[in-house]
């Protein structure tokens, strides 16, 4: 609320301020702090989100943790570490002494520090080595588990992209609009690889695989040997030959690489064609439209988005591109270029200065398949996300998954869902024995307007609006046969996170279920 007075936790304040299981903000010195009670404990931590600066004070206590309402980071309570993705590092934490009817928040407390290697090798020999294939999110998260997990011996991060792990949300976001620099996007600083002691190979495509010798062997010949081994390829972009155009007249967004290619032609340009009304292509539409250019959409689809969001958040989203400028050529493809005049099947003929297609992606699946691994639409893991061979996984877009909620193998193209594959993974191939269970979340901004899904609905017979679209404050509930799939918000970030919430909840209980019917083995 404006002009609120922040309380100053350092000179006290009632133990009824704080409501059990919520929390109150305030300050300490000039730091912001919340103040959060379970039971008769409280805790002190710092009241914004290492990711992108979410107010962590207007997120969700989730019994000993806290979640960050912009893009779901889970933070210990107790210790303040990062649990979860997309945060990596750390908040502050202060002790709290409690004197009669009053709470002070007192000294601030030093950064925790990696568990001992039992926590998850539960005194199981560690592995020799670990060897990572793909430098995204998936195989940062893991390189960066392994070790806040306590395992101490090599461990190698090699990548095909040029670029050190950066992050790939921001590349057709506000880096394409020009709204934020190269320095916001590496997700570690150069000296974090050395400080970890992780062997990081860029420009450095693996071509083989073989997983009873356990090694694999680079383009350039170099030959890596692994104890565990985790696959994170990822996903490449699905390239359309188009009639008539040349390879140096289309433009993808996968990497650093390309969209550093894509802001330079865009200072030229006048007049871009996009092919696809996927997110990919409607951030970029959003992105390009704020540097001036003019922007046409051509897409399949009777609306954008409609495959993966649904009738009306499809509409409203070209809605709000069409009153930003963008003009849509709906269920219409490019049927030829000629030139600089891109005909579409309708016999609209457009000018374009710049072509960029984004129709999606498809699993980098050659090196597993190569491996002899099994395939089917993505690298199949099982529930700890190992492959068909032992000491093997996999995690991230490449990824193909028995989802527990739809009891279905399923593979999702999520940023933050890759990284929190990594982790597990991670814990996994240390021998931890942990189910993937995570909910899946993502987001997407365009012109200011966050949409933020949790769940995932890859059919459905219902969806329920609370609130208004045009008002930009709803809630679009998926379902089918009356369960709850997933939901989908704007300006509703605590109500997104009590559905993700809520969904881990109903999970648990199911597989409780299972365990106390005999179903599952209750030591898993």
């Amino acid at each position: 609320m404006a002009g609120a007075v922040v309380p100053d936790l350092a000179a006290g304040v009632a133990v009824d301020r704080v409501p059990e299981g919520g929390m109150i903000q305030g300050k300490v010195g000039g730091d912001g702090v919340v103040l959060a009670r379970r039971g008769t404990e409280f805790f002190a931590v710092g009241a914004t989100c290492t990711h992108y600066g979410g107010p962590l004070g207007k997120g969700l206590m989730v019994d000993d943790t806290l979640r960050c309402p912009l893009h779901h980071a889970c933070f210990s309570l107790r210790t303040g570490e990062a649990l979860r993705c997309p945060a990596f590092d750390p908040i502050p934490r202060w002790r709290v002494e409690r004197v009669g009817d009053s709470l002070f928040v007192r000294e601030r407390l030093t950064a925790p520090i990696g568990r001992p290697a039992s926590a998850s090798m539960r005194g199981q020999k560690p592995p020799a080595s670990v060897v990572i294939v793909g430098g995204g999110g998936a195989g940062l998260a893991a390189a960066d588990t392994l070790r806040r997990e306590g395992y101490d011996g090599p461990l190698t991060l090699i990548s095909a992209d040029d670029d050190p792990p950066y992050d790939r949300p921001n590349l057709s976001k506000d880096y394409l609009a020009g709204t934020a620099g190269d320095d916001w996007l590496p997700l570690r600083q150069p000296s974090y690889y050395t400080d970890q002691r992780i062997d990081l190979v860029l420009k450095s495509p693996v071509v083989s695989l073989d997983a009873r010798q356990k090694r694999i062997r680079a383009a350039d010949g170099t030959v890596y040997a692994f104890d565990r081994l985790l696959l994170a390829t990822g996903a490449e972009p699905i390239q359309l030959p188009l009639p008539g155009a040349s390879d140096s007249q289309l433009s993808y967004l996968r990497s650093y690489a390309d969209s550093r290619a894509l802001v330079a032609k865009a200072v030229a340009a006048k007049q871009v064609v996009i092919l696809g009304a996927s997110f990919i292509g409607l951030e970029v539409a959003a992105s390009l439209r704020t540097r001036g250019l003019t922007v046409h959409v051509v897409a399949v689809e009777k609306e954008p988005l409609e495959r993966v969001m649904g009738h009306e958040i499809g509409q409203f989203m070209r809605g709000l591109h069409e009153a930003h400028g963008v003009v849509f050529h709906l269920q219409d493809t490019i049927s030829r270029v000629e030139g600089r005049r891109v005909i579409l099947r309708s016999g609209t003929s457009l000018d374009a200065d710049l072509l960029v297609l984004g129709v999606g992606v498809r699993p980098a699946c050659t090196l597993a398949e190569r491996g002899g691994l099994s395939i089917d639409r993505g690298v199949v893991v099982d529930e700890y996300l190992e492959t068909s061979a032992p000491g093997i996984f996999a995690a991230g877009d490449v990824a193909r998954w028995p989802d527990p909620r739809s009891g279905e193998q399923v593979r999702i193209e999520h940023w933050v869902f890759a990284e929190r594959q990594g982790q597990v993974a991670a814990r996994n191939l240390l021998g931890s024995r942990e189910r993937f269970d995570a909910v899946p979340f993502f987001w997407t901004r365009q012109y200011g307007i966050s949409v933020k899904y949790a769940g995932h609905a890859q059919t459905w017979d219902e969806t329920v609006v609370d609130g208004s679209l045009e008002a930009k404050d709803c809630a679009v509930t998926f379902k089918r046969q009356g369960r709850t799939l997933a939901v989908a918000t704007i300006s509703r970030d605590l109500q997104n996170l009590q559905t993700e919430a809520a969904m881990e909840a109903s999970l648990r209980a199911e597989l409780k279920a299972k365990v106390a019917g005999g179903h599952e083995d209750p030591r898993q």
